[in-house]
């Protein structure tokens, strides 16, 4: 049975095949198919394989670095309509990947999702220490943090960020979002954060839920 064009574009993500995800997923929107589909579907699903396989060790760094590029490609073609909103709220969110970790697939989807719902997004990047953190949040005043890790051996560095902000009586200042593969809600309550989603979809509602926009 032909694949269709969801299942292609997984299946080339999946492979590392930038070129061809680029391609597909430009010929997925002319037939019609909704940017969010082909994100969720297609993008989304793929690399949280890879990174389960990642974590299996049934791939490498040269692999997650493949196929990185490959979404990167995706998300390039996707990004003008993900991010095409009229509404903006005076609201700002930043973004980073914690100390130890140089993951950043699943932050930059959420940062380009948070975008086009219209807030103000600063990323400030990977292997973000806890100072780092701790200075952007003193020179931008954000609503909401989030605080992504998609390595067991970094989920702990969540908890050193929080706890920093809470020793700099800053924390009731901002809510705290945390996310990435290994991240669950109980470690998320665990820790002391204000929320958690299983997807960039939901990552969207629970940062609008606590700043209280709809």
């Amino acid at each position: 049975m032909q694949q269709n064009l969801l299942e292609e574009i997984y299946d080339r993500l999946i492979e590392g095949e930038a070129q061809q995800v680029k391609d597909l997923t430009e010929k997925a929107l002319e037939k019609g198919y909704t940017p969010e589909v082909i994100l969720q579907k297609s993008l989304v699903a793929a690399i949280e394989v890879v990174g389960w396989r990642y974590r299996q060790d049934e791939i490498f760094v040269p692999d997650i670095l493949m196929a990185s590029r490959a979404m990167h490609a995706g998300l390039y073609v996707l990004r003008p309509y993900l991010s095409n909103s009229d509404r903006k709220y005076n609201i700002t969110i930043i973004l980073g990947t914690v100390a130890g970790d140089l993951h950043d697939i699943g932050k930059n989807y959420i940062g380009m999702m948070l975008k086009g719902a219209g807030f103000n997004v600063i990323d400030i990047g990977i292997d973000v220490p806890a100072e780092k953190f701790l200075e952007a949040i003193q020179e931008y005043r954000p609503e909401v943090v989030g605080m992504s890790a998609l390595l067991t051996t970094t989920m702990a560095e969540i908890q050193t960020n929080i706890a920093l902000l809470e020793e700099q009586d800053i924390r009731s200042q901002v809510k705290v979002i945390i996310g990435g593969a290994p991240v669950t809600k109980e470690f998320a309550e665990a820790v002391g954060a204000d929320g958690y989603a299983d997807d960039v979809f939901e990552a969207v509602e629970l940062v609008k839920n606590l700043v209280g926009v709809s």
